[in-house]
């Protein structure tokens, strides 16, 4: 992986107004971290972040990372991005050696049209979308592509069977199953795939509701108000009508 670089400056401002200001100015709240430094706290330019993320093929990038005029070298470890407008909120970076092997995530990526979907009318499943791998930061790949093109109906590829790169090393359970071509469902299958999950949902909701009835519905009692009737016995609800018309005869007598 060849670094690019990036211009980072200490942070000052901390706190929740602080990192908004910071945002407001065009920068991102950042952290570096090392085995041999403490955490700095940094700020990098919103713009610069974000065209670097743009033109990389996954968030591992590694960068050289300008403080004060000093290099470091590191690896982008983690990007927080807003849930709604995915704007980058935060990003911590993990300072490395060139002479140290590091381990990271590494996304999968397929090339070529699978024979199993192609002629077979199957679909293609991704088990895992992520491999973990270790090498020299010169050697981690951006993400690891594997031919699908001669994967079979009901056949996998598993994480022995993917050859890394030049310099890398997959870890994990070989046997794992990474890629698959599996049967399609039949129209039965997805129409009690597709009743099934809206009615647990509405079984929820229908309890929810239920409950909040519940508990409105067993609040105390006003002063003057009789407590509900236990089970088994007649509702005191019952005993007020009689109440009434047996006082709207007296009126009349006045």
């Amino acid at each position: 992986m060849k670094s690019v670089p990036l211009n980072a400056f200490p942070r000052t401002r901390a706190g929740r107004s602080g990192v908004k200001k910071l945002r407001t100015d065009g920068r991102i709240p950042a952290v570096i971290y090392g085995r041999q430094t403490k955490p700095q706290n940094l700020e990098v330019s919103t713009k610069e972040l974000e065209d670097l993320i743009h033109h990389s093929a996954s968030e591992n990038i590694l960068v050289d990372l300008a403080v004060e005029q000093q290099k470091r070298l590191a690896l982008v470890q983690e990007v927080q991005h807003h849930p709604l407008n995915g704007r980058v909120l935060h990003v911590d970076f993990h300072e490395v050696s060139e002479t140290e092997k590091v381990t990271i995530m590494v996304p999968v990526e397929t090339t070529g049209e699978a024979v199993g979907v192609k002629t077979g009318g199957g679909v293609l499943e991704h088990v895992l979308f992520k491999i973990k791998v270790r090498a020299l930061p010169k050697d981690l790949p951006e993400q690891i592509l594997v031919d699908v093109t001669n994967l079979e109906l009901g056949k996998s590829i598993h994480l022995g069977e993917i050859t890394p790169p030049p310099g890398v090393e997959i870890l994990g359970d070989k046997k794992v199953s990474v890629i698959s071509v599996a049967m399609p469902r039949t129209e039965e299958e997805e129409a009690a795939a597709a009743e099934a999950a809206p009615a647990a949902a509405g079984d929820v909701e229908m309890i929810k509701e239920k409950k909040e009835e519940g508990e409105e519905g067993a609040a105390p009692a006003k002063a003057g108000e009789k407590a509900a009737a236990k089970p088994g016995e007649k509702a005191p609800a019952a005993a007020a009508p009689a109440d009434k018309k047996a006082a709207v005869p007296a009126e009349k007598k006045k």
